[in-house]
């Protein structure tokens, strides 16, 4: 006898995906956005130690870019 309440659908996995590429984001933001206050309170010259922070402005701006550039290594 076939379960017909677990079947696969085609259309689960890229919604499945997406919210693990979105999880992975928030989860690195959240890191690194604690990383780059502590770093500040402390004076620490921090965006040269993130990837892709060095260009930017402002404090979310830098972390975000930084959370871009590591992701991009996880392809």
């Amino acid at each position: 006898m076939t379960d017909l309440t677990h079947h696969h659908t085609p259309a689960a996995a890229p919604a499945r995906d997406s919210l693990a590429t979105a999880g992975v984001f928030l989860a690195g933001f959240v890191v690194l956005l604690v990383f780059a206050l502590l770093a500040q309170l402390l004076m620490l010259p921090w965006r040269g130690w993130l990837p892709g922070a060095e260009g930017e402005a402002s404090l979310l701006g830098a972390v975000r870019a930084a959370v871009y550039t590591f992701m991009s290594h996880l392809d």
